[in-house]
């Protein structure tokens, strides 16, 4: 008996570090942190969950700027700005859409739509 306690206490203790090991790789950016590390003039590569890739510049003066990274995809330009939570694109002919933006490991972001994945953002 005490071998199987012992056996289930070292189970949650590793779902205890596992979990908080996740939580703390799924850090949500600050909208401050978001324009500091994105919306700086600086090229990044933007991909769908279905691996469409964009190059994306967010540019200081709220504008922004896709071009397809391969055949798929649709060069675009819009504007964007910072929200509570995150931040908001508007791509020309398209309504406006807000997002969050969460670390998703080494120099990679998930962008979310509430609880939907619709992006991931590398550097």
């Amino acid at each position: 008996m005490h071998t199987r306690s012992a056996r289930i206490v070292a189970f949650f203790a590793a779902f205890v570090v596992l979990t908080a090991s996740h939580a703390l790789a799924q850090t949500k950016l600050a909208p401050n942190d978001i324009q500091a590390q994105f919306f700086n003039g600086q090229p990044f590569t933007s991909a769908t969950p279905s691996n469409i890739r964009f190059k994306v510049v967010f540019m200081p003066d709220g504008k922004m700027v896709r071009e397809p990274v391969g055949t798929a995809g649709v060069k675009g330009t819009g504007t964007w700005t910072l929200s509570k939570e995150g931040f908001c694109t508007t791509w020309k002919g398209s309504k406006a859409n807000c997002f969050t933006l969460v670390s998703a490991g080494d120099k990679k972001w998930s962008v979310m739509k509430g609880s939907a994945l619709v992006g991931t953002w590398s550097k």
